[in-house]
């Protein structure tokens, strides 16, 4: 009687270790990777964003048929990445600012 006693704990032990799993990390991760595809889809001409690299610049062109900016980081410089390394959209004014 003992032995299925033992195997429903732990069958229950393993049902909530699952469930920690999920609540805890798959679904925040889900959530994240979802908010970076919205920002990748809505990215546009004009818009200061962060790098992953640290970079701050401006958009100047978005390819429509690839998955790279060109971003402007002063006057002379511009730089072509891909939109997996944008981390952040900045506020408007945040170069003048710095």
């Amino acid at each position: 009687m003992e032995q299925q006693g033992g195997g429903m704990q732990m069958i229950f032990i393993l049902v909530i270790f699952a469930l920690i799993f999920y609540f805890m990390i798959y679904r925040p991760q889900a959530k994240r990777n979802k908010q970076h595809r919205e920002l990748m889809a809505s990215l546009g001409k004009g818009e200061e964003v962060l790098t992953s690299g640290g970079l701050i610049g401006k958009i100047t062109k978005v390819s429509a048929d690839s998955d790279s900016v060109v971003i402007a980081l002063n006057e002379t410089t511009e730089i072509t990445i891909r939109k997996d390394f944008i981390v952040a959209v900045l506020p408007k004014g945040s170069i003048k600012s710095l």
